[in-house]
């Protein structure tokens, strides 16, 4: 499996959001606006019962996306991720697409789906090295829900609740800033 780079995630999270960003068309004031936003997070990744034992790991990471509204308060959206570990986690990155509802003029509740790679730490895992050859990263579909709280015009508080293929569990909270 090929892995990406940080910055090759990066640079296509930001190429992916920039047609709605550049495109958005002029609104009223009061109407709902494209949304481009950056964050950071932190959480847990629960790997549940996996090959290399039950474990889990403390996540830390940087997130990117854009909401499009298609109504008052429906939003469709996208996003791309990338968190480090300290634990059996090394790393992990994924993509998803989400859907949601705008409650009130500061929050949002959504739910989302897409696919997560994780890169586990064999040594800290087993005990020994990887054998030559051995991928490491395994990636899975990705499930969830969350909801955000504006607490600034352009600054958001968020928590979301993931499975990847319904047999881990992931939890974060996070920053983001619109733009």
């Amino acid at each position: 499996m090929k892995k990406l780079s940080p910055i090759k995630l990066a640079a296509f999270a930001a190429f992916a959001a920039a047609p709605f960003a550049l495109s958005a068309p002029a609104m009223a004031q009061d109407a709902p606006q494209t949304e481009v936003y950056v964050g950071a997070q932190g959480g847990y990744h629960d790997l549940g019962d996996n090959p290399l034992g039950k474990d889990g790991s403390p996540i830390y990471g940087l997130f990117a996306g854009v909401d499009v509204p298609v109504g008052p308060t429906l939003i469709v959206g996208a996003e791309g991720n990338f968190n480090l570990g300290s634990g059996i986690i090394d790393s992990e990155y994924g993509a998803t697409g989400k859907i949601g509802v705008r409650v009130g003029q500061s929050g949002q509740i959504f739910a989302r789906g897409g696919y997560q790679w994780v890169d586990v730490d064999v040594r800290r895992a087993t005990g020994v090295n990887a054998p030559a050859g051995f991928d490491d990263t395994s990636g899975d579909y990705l499930v969830g829900v969350g909801a955000q709280y504006k607490i600034g015009t352009n600054t958001a508080l968020r928590v979301t609740a993931d499975t990847l293929g319904f047999d881990t569990t992931r939890v974060t909270g996070g920053l983001a800033f619109n733009f």
